[in-house]
């Protein structure tokens, strides 16, 4: 990945965030632009990192921990939410609160052509759906994006996710290691 504008900060301050509003459970289809803050859930006390096959898994999973008492946070990278589409009918309809923490791809300095549809469509595709969309303009606004989303999913029993930009998660420079 190439720097983006905070570098991992914003991952630190979202696990801090998580701590705070007692999320315990972090859902996720691994990938790099969310690597660190994914390191830090795994390392980090008290929060459980469940690594999933698809990303419909993690909504399943999020409507089953709030029937639990609790609310999770999935986290997918942005061709991921191509996968949750008809996934999300469940909170939706039965008014569950889900909360996505979403990488963004095909935006600028996007080098993989694949993903710029997708990523483009991603935050009217999420409206459409009757998701609350957040976008942090800087590292410094993620978490506070976090905790906002999670009190309005809290408060809505719709969805609401976060999408945290290329500027922020920096792009991937193809080059061997990365």
């Amino acid at each position: 990945m190439t720097s983006g504008d905070g570098g991992d900060d914003w991952g630190a301050e979202v696990l801090e965030a998580l701590r705070r509003l007692g999320i315990r459970h972090v859902a996720t289809v691994p990938d790099a632009g969310l690597g660190r803050f994914l390191e830090l859930c795994e390392a980090g006390p008290g929060i459980r990192l469940i690594t999933l096959t698809t990303e419909e898994e993690g909504i399943a999973l999020a409507c089953g921990t709030w029937l639990g008492g609790e609310l999770a946070a999935v986290a997918m990278q942005s061709s991921g939410v191509g996968n949750i589409v008809n996934m999300l009918a469940l909170p939706n309809v039965c008014r569950i609160p889900c909360l996505l923490l979403v990488s963004m791809r095909g935006e600028a300095e996007e080098r993989n052509p694949w993903q710029v549809p997708v990523g483009r469509a991603v935050p009217d595709l999420l409206a459409a759906l009757d998701v609350d969309v957040f976008r942090p303009e800087s590292a410094a606004g993620v978490a506070p994006a976090f905790a906002e989303a999670a009190a309005r999913t809290r408060e809505t029993g719709r969805p609401a996710a976060v999408l945290v930009s290329q500027r922020i998660i920096g792009a991937k420079s193809f080059v061997s290691g990365d």
